[in-house]
């Protein structure tokens, strides 16, 4: 199989016939047919369905079709990437879940960053999708939370990715409700204070377990459960209906008013870090970015900053301290 074949492929699927795609690519009728068929023959699929009008896909054709597009793609964003040897080319792609405190230090890369000739990707993704982003080298870095309920199974998906796994902080987690929610002035909520109101968690595709969830605690009681895949929808429901999320009660300067996050009352803490390929080399510019989370991180007093870089397990003493004494506003 060769980027010839396939993108004769997708012509012939975009102009609906061999000769038309042979017109407009300025190549041989010929040269077209032959190429796609030793693509069937060595893929041992039919392709097209061919008549007089023309040619049509197969339901074989149409799946080949879509990852023909995406290997195309990939290829050409790696021609543009190293057309030019002789330009310094920036580049950072970040996956992460939907912590606000890693698209501020994103921000601040981005806004600090004085080259011409650069491209930033910021993902906010499932908890599989990181994985597999750093593990194929689609990103330099992924952002995710480990605890005792899901660690095991995160270290094994870590180590079958080939990524290493560097802790950020230790938080105590928190409830995050809407202001005008019957439970927004407590100091301090149990579990079992929730059960009455629908839960919102972030929708992880096919992954979808309890420990691929990105909030923790995944499997306490609730009423009703209202998934979603982006943080703007989450404000919205938690400043105008009253359900509840848990996240790790960071601050940042981004963050939006009308919601309160509250302490939760149990003993298991969250560990926020990020993974990295062990075959990577962080450029300054990742370097840059694993600063400014630090930097973020330090300036919130729920949590505890990590720099050993060396997980740990977390235990009720890890939960001293983290004293809480108001409710706070938060993302």
């Amino acid at each position: 199989m060769t980027l010839q074949q396939l993108r004769y492929l997708i012509a012939i699927a975009e102009y609906g016939s061999i000769n038309a795609a042979a017109q407009n690519l300025y190549a041989s009728q010929s040269n077209l047919s032959t190429a796609i068929k030793e693509l069937e023959r060595e893929l041992g699929i039919g392709i097209f369905t061919r008549s007089n009008r023309g040619v049509t896909l197969t339901n074989d054709g149409t799946e080949l079709l879509g990852y023909a597009r995406q290997v195309i793609e990939q290829a050409d964003m790696l021609e543009s990437r190293y057309a030019d040897k002789n330009v310094a080319h920036l580049r950072l792609a970040v996956s992460t879940q939907h912590y606000a405190f890693s698209v501020q230090a994103f921000v601040n890369v981005v806004e600090a960053c004085e080259n011409d000739d650069y491209e930033f990707i910021l993902r906010e993704s499932t908890t599989a999708s990181i994985i597999d982003d750093v593990r194929s080298f689609r990103s330099e870095v992924g952002i995710l939370y480990t605890d005792d309920f899901n660690r095991r199974v995160l270290y094994k998906a870590f180590a079958d990715a080939n990524v290493a796994y560097n802790p950020l902080f230790d938080a105590r987690a928190h409830v995050f409700v809407g202001e005008q929610h019957p439970l927004a002035q407590a100091k301090l909520l149990r579990p079992e204070d929730l059960e009455r109101y629908p839960r919102y968690s972030f929708e992880q595709g096919t992954a979808n377990s309890f420990y691929y969830s990105e909030e923790p605690l995944s499997y306490l009681p609730h009423k009703g459960n209202i998934r979603i895949s982006d943080r703007g929808t989450l404000t919205n429901l938690l400043t105008s209906h009253n359900g509840y999320t848990l996240s790790t009660g960071v601050l940042s300067a981004e963050m939006q008013s009308g919601i309160a996050s509250i302490p939760l009352d149990v003993d298991e803490t969250m560990q926020v870090g990020y993974i990295m390929h062990n075959e990577r080399r962080p450029s300054p510019l990742l370097l840059r970015y694993i600063d400014e989370l630090h930097a973020i991180i330090k300036q919130n007093p729920t949590v505890a900053a990590r720099e050993d870089g060396e997980p740990h397990s977390t235990s009720s003493a890890t939960r001293a301290r983290h004293p809480q004494d108001e409710p706070r506003r938060s993302r």
